[in-house]
């Protein structure tokens, strides 16, 4: 008869951790931070994925953005329920014929109570400014926002006054009502990282945004008020710094200078883009591979990131433009002519 042993004590076994293909995958903390964003966005900001998507990128990059839709399709929306998300304070400007560089920027005022001069902060002094409908100021009052895009500060009475980071500016643009208005010139197109073209939303999304909206009394569906904040502007300035140091292999970042010099010699375009351009396509790739939770950059980012980033970077030659050809027909004509390296 066999004795009964007793049951081996197991308790101080070491049992190793499982391999590591079966571990999961570590997301990196700002891509994290802006995938809720897009989510919380998203609750507000309906069938516009793309779009969303490209905002985001902008925002990572820390770029200014040109958007251009017809009228009502939630422009305003989009960078109120932005500022929401990170608790950025946000303003909104209204450009008209009659709007002067003060009204944008600020101005000094005496102080009758104290003798003494002091500074009116404009509009611009936010994180997420709204120039809507820029075009319809003159290009004096245009011209304002220069300096306010290219070095985040604003000069009023020969004084400097520097801009709370992060910043960013969001213009828009209505592309059917040319009447009255003062097209941007090239100088201050460059400074916008991204255009982004705002479509209509297919039938299902718009069949959904119809019945939130009217849900409501005052047609107070989808308010952006409802947005939750998810981070603050100092995490959207360390994933800046993050998207910064994402990878660009030499290929890739020469992929990306050959588009844009591709663009110069082509035929059927009069205005190619510059320099800022190459540096741009390669920022926003940045932004779209660490939006993807990788820490390097391919040609599919640089692909991906050549129309919002060069159509409002090239024009098209007289005869090209008069055909009906679009600036965005022509660039994917000729992104198929560049081979993009296998990295």
């Amino acid at each position: 008869m066999n004795p009964i042993l007793p049951e081996p004590d197991v308790s101080s076994l070491y049992i190793p951790p499982p391999p590591a293909s079966f571990a999961p995958p570590m997301v990196p903390k700002s891509t994290a931070i802006f995938q809720q964003i897009h989510a919380a966005v998203g609750q507000v900001f309906v069938g516009q994925e793309e779009v969303l998507y490209q905002v985001l990128a902008a925002l990572l990059a820390g770029g200014h953005v040109l958007l251009e839709g017809k009228p009502g399709l939630g422009k305003t929306h989009l960078v109120l329920a932005l500022s929401h998300t990170f608790g950025g304070s946000f303003r909104r400007i209204q450009f008209t014929p009659d709007l002067m560089p003060s009204d944008v920027c600020g101005h000094t005022l005496f102080d009758m109570s104290s003798s003494t001069f002091r500074v009116r902060r404009g509009p611009v002094f936010a994180n997420l400014l709204l120039a809507d409908e820029i075009n319809r100021a003159p290009a004096k009052t245009q011209s304002s926002l220069l300096e306010v895009m290219q070095e985040t500060q604003v000069t009023i009475d020969g004084e400097s006054h520097a801009l709370a980071p992060p910043f960013m500016t969001f213009a828009t643009q209505n592309p059917i009502e040319q009447e009255g208005t003062y097209p941007l010139p090239e100088a201050q197109l460059d400074r916008f990282l991204l255009k982004v073209l705002i479509d209509y939303p297919d039938v299902a999304n718009e069949t959904w945004i119809v019945k939130a909206v009217s849900s409501r009394a005052s047609g107070g569906g989808l308010s952006t008020s409802s947005v939750p904040q998810v981070c603050t502007p100092q995490d959207i300035l360390a994933a800046q710094e993050e998207a910064a140091g994402v990878q660009a292999v030499e290929q890739v970042v020469d992929y990306a200078v050959k588009i844009v010099r591709a663009t110069r010699q082509h035929s059927a375009i009069s205005l190619g883009a510059g320099t800022r351009g190459a540096i741009s396509l390669v920022r926003i790739a940045k932004s779209y591979a660490l939006l993807e939770g990788r820490s390097f950059i391919t040609p599919a980012d640089v692909k991906r990131a050549v129309l919002p980033v060069l159509r409002h970077r090239v024009q098209l030659a007289p005869e090209i433009a008069i055909s009906g050809q679009s600036v965005d027909d022509m660039l994917n004509s000729l992104l198929k002519t560049i081979e993009a390296p296998r990295v």
